[in-house]
């Protein structure tokens, strides 16, 4: 490892040394104490103790004393939002190919019905800065205990930099709503599974009202297709719902169902789609990315989604 202009040669005498130089940010060196970007276990907390309000990548640290980087959003409604996950589709026209970490990688098989099972498990993927070009999810999923959560639709391919005004969708909930499901997704998921056939369309989870931080009501309606517009109320996110073929789905972004056609708004889930398509954005691409039937807009088709803990 190169560091300050010299070689650091890791050799077991000094490994101890070396595992704490290579725990730390870029630039730093040990002083005997951890910087404090690396002590905080959230943004909020970054923001509320150590008084940093600048958006932008930062580290943090699990209760397991693992360091990750990822993106804090110090800005919006007050700031302190930390991003621990994002669902990228990489490839549109796949049935549950490689890359469709949020459910199943392994095709739409009755074999593994709950997918990969990445909603409610601790594996990790992807990197907070390539959020738009892949999946993410870091320790702070499972580790942070919020009570609400931000989420963004972020074009893909955008750099860092971009990503607020690259969005076609942002918002965020102001209810507490995880408070009462152990504080994340993480523990919401282990209690409530995502899983071909173990639920009815009238199961359909959990809907919080949201705050638009950019959109509206009417804006959520034209990136859903028309002919499904009358199947959800908009205004809310939505966790674990079923279709009417009881295929689950886990999130439903911008709306509420009352139907039963969760495949042509909602995202990710368990692993078994017998009926309609399988893959981390579902059946949004049932019109190639026209609104004018069931299928979802280009705009939202094309945009990977980031959730934030506060």
């Amino acid at each position: 490892m190169q560091s300050a202009g010299f070689l650091l040669l890791c050799v077991p005498l000094i490994s101890l040394l070396c595992e704490s130089i290579l725990s730390l940010p870029t630039g730093k060196t040990p002083t005997g104490e951890f910087p404090e970007s690396v002590t905080a276990r959230s943004c909020r907390e970054l923001l509320k103790k150590y008084g940093h309000k600048k958006d932008g990548l930062y580290y943090l640290r699990s209760k397991d004393n693992e360091v990750y980087q990822t993106y804090c959003d110090m800005s919006t409604n007050g700031g302190g939002w930390t991003l621990v996950a994002s669902v990228h589709e990489n490839n549109i026209h796949g049935s549950c190919t490689v890359g469709d970490r949020w459910t199943s990688q392994q095709g739409s098989s009755s074999y593994h019905p709950a997918g990969d099972g990445s909603w409610s498990n601790k594996v990790l993927f992807g990197t907070a800065e390539a959020a738009t070009n892949d999946d993410y999810k870091n320790p702070g999923y499972y580790d942070i205990k919020a009570k609400d959560i931000a989420v963004w639709h972020v074009h893909n391919d955008n750099e860092l930099e971009f990503w607020k005004v690259a969005s076609v969708l942002r918002y965020h909930t102001n209810s507490n709503f995880l408070t009462p499901f152990g504080g994340n997704l993480y523990h919401f998921f282990k209690k409530y599974h995502l899983q071909y056939g173990i639920g009815t369309c009238n199961d359909r989870g959990i809907s919080v009202p949201i705050v638009y931080d950019i959109g509206s009501d009417m804006r959520v309606n034209e990136l859903y297709g028309e002919s499904v517009r009358a199947d959800f109320d908009t205004g809310y996110v939505t966790f674990r719902v079923f279709n009417n073929y009881q295929e689950a789905y886990a999130m439903c972004s911008g709306v509420r169902p009352k139907g039963c056609y969760a495949q042509y708004y909602c995202i990710g889930g368990g692993g078994y789609f017998p009926n309609t398509f399988c893959s981390d954005f579902a059946y949004l691409n049932a019109n190639n990315g026209a609104t004018n039937g069931y299928g979802a807009s280009k705009e939202i088709i094309n945009a990977a989604v980031f959730i934030f803990y506060r």
